[in-house]
């Protein structure tokens, strides 16, 4: 899913909810080009992880290069960083106002919290293809999600491979940006709390 300027015209389009609202996926799964269509569409806010750990590189005066070989050494700037991520889905998910949360983590991190846990995927050469104006290269794509995955298992027991905590999967390889964001935003408009019985348990975890 290409960014949002340079894709398909994605139809105007309000919708009035309170629901705070994660989004998960690997790099160039789409995930930010729904999180801002969706902000768009809510007229609310949002935070993703990748801005929160830009923001962690400019506090530590370090690269994002930098802090990618750093966090390789020591499980400090992943906590850090999720440490963040689970203040914000505490506030918001007391809120009562719409509002987004968008990481590989967020669906987890925020778990019962969060009103609608959203994961987005595609094929490995669909999402190869989308980030190759990128800097990181699909090799390297590739062993930054294996080393990731690695990582939260080792962490906090998570395996990200594990669908089974979210309300809504999307296949975007299936889709293009404005179809997938019409998918979502029509499973936000009807979703209705009197019909709902029940979100699937995400288990609590330490930071």
């Amino acid at each position: 899913m290409r960014p949002l300027e340079t894709t398909t015209h994605i139809p105007d389009r309000e919708i009035d909810c309170n629901l705070f609202i994660t989004v998960s996926g690997p790099p160039g799964c789409g995930a930010t080009t729904l999180t801002e269509a969706l902000a768009t569409m809510l007229d609310c806010g949002y935070v993703s992880g990748g801005e929160i750990f830009r923001g962690i590189a400019q506090e530590r005066d370090m690269s994002l290069s930098q802090l990618i070989a750093r966090a390789g050494e020591t499980d400090e700037i992943d906590r850090a960083l999720d440490r963040r991520l689970r203040r914000i889905a505490e506030e918001w998910g007391t809120a009562n106002k719409p509002f987004i949360l968008e990481s590989r983590l967020a669906g987890w991190i925020a778990g019962n919290r969060a009103d609608l846990r959203i994961r987005l995927d595609a094929p490995e050469d669909a999402r190869a293809a989308r980030t190759s104006t990128r800097t990181e290269m699909t090799s390297e794509m590739q062993v930054r999600e294996v080393i990731e995955a690695q990582r939260y298992e080792s962490y906090y027991g998570i395996d990200l491979e594990d669908r089974s905590i979210y309300d809504l999967i999307v296949n975007t390889g299936r889709w293009g940006p404005a179809g997938t964001v019409d998918i979502v935003a029509t499973a936000i408009e009807r979703y209705d709390v009197e019909a709902d019985e029940g979100a699937f348990e995400t288990p609590e975890f330490e930071i």
